[in-house]
């Protein structure tokens, strides 16, 4: 990792903690149940913030590598987008071309990840049912558990990149487990999702230790008795919602990597795209049932992704293409749901 893509990131990673503890400690120290409009206003906030951030990868890009010349752009197109005919004699319009490249997989990844998201609320919305947490705790859940998955996010992502540069394979491997994904969901799709709250292998091993404490304590996290620390269902809730995330990353980062090989802009299309998903949480808990066919876009988009992983080596689907065709998936799903009749999909 060079010095200037070290800096940037940081100075990414400073701003967004800034956002989260403001969000976290000012704007929302209060706990409440979120209305849909509060839920709507704070999703277009985030939604803005995120083409915002495309605006400035579209004109300032480079500024993520440091590129100052040709062979800088080179040598950063060699590792992330070898198929861009860069012209030597013109770096000017090569770095603009590399920066347009950067914006289009961001808003393709952003997009990606924001449509998977929509199968991981449905099962948080789920976790939170089983361990019977309340309305008004579900901020503050939420929160620790988007902060949480920033961290994951992090690892997953430049520990997947480091893997990928050295085994080019494993791209194969990807797109097998996106395929592969997609169908199961697909034929999984009719099937009403429960949890058995005490069978769940996190909740057993925590039980074993014995510092599970029976019942919620407001929005305390720990509570002492008798000397001992122990975890209250609140804080055993988190933990679960981590661990369904860790899943879920598992399908959502390996198909951002579909449309861009560039850790940074993978990491953040996924950070803008999780910033949003708490305000996205309390939208679609409301409307979620308005919204029928969108997991068979999901669907789609799996299948789309990881067939587009497998054949690389032999046809590339450039990212405008993939971009338009995932927009086209998200519009025919959600217009599907707004215009044909309740019927069994």
């Amino acid at each position: 990792m060079e010095l200037s893509e070290m800096l940037f990131l940081g100075g990414f990673v400073v701003f967004i903690a800034a956002i989260l503890l403001l969000d976290m400690f000012v704007i929302d120290k209060k706990a409440h149940e979120v209305s849909i409009r509060e839920a709507g206003t704070w999703t277009a906030v985030w939604i803005a913030l995120a083409l915002l951030f495309s605006v400035f990868l579209w004109f300032h890009g480079d500024m993520v590598h440091g590129i100052e010349n040709f062979s800088d752009l080179q040598a950063v197109a060699s590792r992330y987008a070898s198929h861009l005919k860069l012209n030597p004699d013109d770096f000017e319009s090569s770095l603009q071309q590399y920066r347009h490249y950067m914006t289009v997989s961001y808003i393709s990844g952003y997009l990606i990840e924001k449509t998977l998201s929509v199968d991981n609320l449905f099962v948080m919305m789920m976790i939170f049912t089983s361990f019977g947490v309340g309305k008004n705790e579900y901020q503050h859940v939420l929160n620790w558990g988007i902060l949480g998955a920033i961290v994951l996010r992090f690892v997953f992502i430049f520990l997947g990149a480091a893997i990928i540069s050295r085994f080019d394979w494993v791209l194969l491997v990807f797109g097998a487990v996106l395929v592969y994904s997609g169908v199961k969901m697909y034929l999984n799709r009719n099937k009403k999702e429960e949890m058995d709250v005490e069978k769940h292998p996190l909740v057993r091993l925590l039980s074993k230790t014995g510092r599970i404490h029976p019942q919620f304590e407001g929005d305390k996290f720990f509570i002492r008795r008798a000397g001992r620390l122990l975890f209250t269902p609140l804080f055993v809730t988190v933990l679960v919602i981590e661990f369904s995330d860790l899943i879920f990353a598992f399908d959502s980062i390996p198909a951002v990597f579909s449309v861009s090989l560039d850790p940074y802009v993978v990491f953040f299309s996924n950070i803008f795209a999780i910033l949003g998903l708490r305000a996205m949480f309390f939208l679609l808990a409301a409307i979620a049932d308005r919204f029928r066919y969108l997991k068979l876009g999901v669907c789609v988009l799996l299948v789309f992704i990881g067939v587009k992983m497998l054949i690389h080596e032999f046809f590339e689907i450039d990212a405008i293409s993939s971009l338009v065709f995932i927009v086209s998936v998200l519009v025919v799903s959600i217009g599907a749901s707004l215009v044909v009749k309740r019927q069994t999909v």
